[in-house]
Order: structure tokens, then sequence, then C-alpha cells
């Protein structure tokens, strides 16, 4: 069940460094409402906003580079969608030759140094999207410097922060969760989990172009690797109630609650996805469909409405016929094993039985497989 849509691991590789304008009131208020439109998938504005910022300055790395995230936000709502890829390495591209450009000059530039930073890290984001580990691992290493370099020059600078809290958080954590990335790791620093963690907090409640950023990673950070739940939906609840456009905060509001047990706030949130994908809100897409029928089905399963249950889990079975062009996903998987799960409980055995079957004839999804061996040997209960 692959949800995480920004690429989490591979930020152990890579700075992702916020923007640093010089200090003009008009600039950096542009620069802040297209940040603003954005994350409300208003890309049409953002795009508006950005334009402006090139027409000021059209020697400046920024216009540039946000116009950039803006296609960066189109591949983001649907991550299977390569359209936007050469379009979105050709603004980073152009982001690096501007600001080597500037460096060439002044090597301790510190916008440039930022802007650069961002664009390699961005880069190595989708890289690893891709399946491109060692293009991934290769824009972390030439990020890294950038990072250490910035934060030298500019210490009080709490963008620089997300960079190097994401870095000594995953430094750590990255070679016990994900050993096959280790190999990629033997000629970087160590890192320091503790260090990373008051980094990002400090740069999501005090950084000036990358909060919302660092808010993001710090959310995902406490759902997936500390299983601090609580924190993560304080989190989520500040990021939706800022952007209540954004399909992806909206969905890890929902996940949250699924995570802390909260079937009435799961059903009320995930309620909304469907709607808002029904209504064809940008990023609300099949994608976002399949999750919500998930967490439904799940809402429906532990409040022991059993047959409503099923109906949510054969619906994201189905649409995972349609999304899982390259096998069965995390949710085709789990969907079939719950149902069966829900057949056992209504003491439909043999239903029960052909859905473990299928899980087992699936590709493995973290211990799918044992689970399903387990209940032919024992039926589930509730």
């Amino acid at each position: 069940m692959k949800i995480r849509g920004l690429g989490l691991v591979i930020m152990v590789l890579i700075g992702i460094l916020g923007g640093h304008a010089q200090n003009d009131s008009l600039f950096d208020a542009i620069a802040f409402q297209g940040i603003r439109d954005v994350y409300n998938l208003e890309f049409e504005k953002a795009e508006a906003d950005f334009q402006q910022l090139l027409e000021m300055r059209p020697t400046h790395p920024a216009g540039h580079f946000f116009l950039g995230m803006v296609t960066w936000w189109r591949i983001v709502i649907d991550m299977d969608d390569t359209r936007y890829d050469e379009s979105f390495f050709g603004s980073m591209d152009r982001v690096i030759d501007m600001c080597d450009s500037i460096l060439g000059a002044d090597p301790n530039d510190v916008t440039a140094i930022f802007f650069k930073g961002g664009a390699i890290g961005f880069k190595g984001r989708l890289k690893f999207h891709r399946d491109d580990y060692l293009a991934a691992a290769n824009a972390g290493r030439k990020a890294l410097p950038l990072v250490q370099s910035a934060s030298e020059l500019d210490p009080k600078n709490y963008d620089i922060l997300l960079g190097t809290g994401m870095y000594n958080y995953y430094a750590e954590v990255i070679p016990s969760e994900y050993p096959w990335l280790k190999p990629l790791l033997l000629f970087v620093p160590s890192g320091d989990k503790k260090k990373g963690l008051e980094q990002l907090t400090i740069a999501s409640e005090r950084g000036k172009y990358a909060a919302v950023e660092t808010t993001y990673f710090l959310m995902q950070i406490f759902f997936f690797y500390e299983k601090d739940f609580g924190r993560a939906l304080a989190l989520a609840q500040r990021l939706h109630r800022e952007f209540d456009r954004n399909m992806l905060f909206h969905r890890y509001l929902g996940r949250c609650y699924a995570s802390l047990n909260n079937w009435p706030e799961t059903r009320r949130v995930f309620g909304e996805v469907v709607d808002r994908v029904t209504r064809q809100q940008r990023g609300y897409t099949v994608n976002a469909a399949r999750e919500a029928e998930y967490y439904l089905a799940l809402c429906d399963m532990n409040t022991r409405d059993y047959e409503s249950s099923l109906g949510h889990f054969f619906r994201c079975d189905s649409l995972s016929r349609t999304l899982d062009v390259n096998g069965p996903s995390g949710f085709m998987v789990m969907a079939n094993l719950k149902a069966g799960n829900v057949y056992d409980i209504l003491g439909k055995r043999d239903l029960a039985v052909d859905q473990y079957n299928k899980v087992l004839s699936m590709k493995e999804y973290q211990d799918s497989h044992k689970q399903a061996v387990q209940y032919l040997k024992s039926p589930a209960t509730y």
C-alpha cells in the first residue's frame, strides 16, 4: 500500500532547502501568495504569481524554481502520470544553471546555494519515485555539501533546518528501516535522529519559505516512523485547516484518525474525500477514491456493519484492478485479506477461504501471506 506520496526515503539522501529571496516586501508577498496557491492546488493562480517574480527579477532563480514547484505538484497529485517529468527536470536544470552562473561570480552567494540545493533535491525526489535510485543517491551526494555550506553561511536562516533536519533524521533511521539502501549511504556522515527532529520542529514553526514543507515531512515522520499518531494528527489538522483543497493533507488527516481508532472522524474525512472525487475536484483522483473505500470499509468493519464493509472492500479491489498496472498493490492485497476476515465473522467460511487463497496468489505485502496462511488454519474472529 504505497501511500507515501512524496517519497520519504530519499530525504536522507538529499537536502531540501527553502528558497531565500532578497529583502523585498513585494517580492516576498507575491512569492508567499504563490506558495499558498500551490499547496491549495490552484496552479493557474500560482503560475501567474510566479510569472510576476520572473518579470520583476529575470536573473533571479526564484521564479523558475517556484514555477517548477507548480509542475512538481501536478506530478504529486497523480504520481503514475509521467507527462510532466521532462518539463519538471527542465525547470530544475534552468535553476541549477542560473545558480551556477551566480556562484561563478560569488561562491558564497547564499541565495544561489539555497536554490541550487533545492533544485538538486527535487530532481532527486522525482528520480527516486521513478525507481532511479542511483541518480537519486547522486543527487544526495551533490546536495549535502550545499546544505552544509548554507548552514555555515547563514546559521540563523531557519529554512536551512529543513535540509539539515531531514538529513540528520533519515541518516540514522534509513539503514535500519531500508537495509537495501545501505550501500548508497557508505560515504555519507552518520545522522542524529533526535537532533533532526529538533531541527525540523524549529523549521516548521519558524521557517520562512519552508515551513509548510517541513510540517508535511514532520507529520510523515511521526506517522510512519515514530508511530506518534497524536502528534501526526495535530500537524495534519494544521495543514488541512490552512490548505483545505490539498488532497494529500486531507487524506493524511483521515489516516491519522484511523490510526487512532477514531472511526467517526475517519468516516467523516473519507466521506468528504469520496464527495470531492465525485465532484472531480483537482487532485481527488481514482487513487483517492480507492484509498477512501478502503478506510470506509475499516470504519464499517469496526462498527460491525459487515455487509457495508464488504461493499467498500470490493469497490477498493475493483478500483485497484484499474490502477495496479504493475501487479497488485497493498490496497488490493489488504482489501481481499480483510474481506476474508469479514466472511469469517459472518460464518461464510468457504468465501473466506477463497479470499485467503486470492491473497496467496498475489505478491506479498508486508506479512499478507503469513496472515492468509494463519487464517486458512484458523478462522478470523472479531
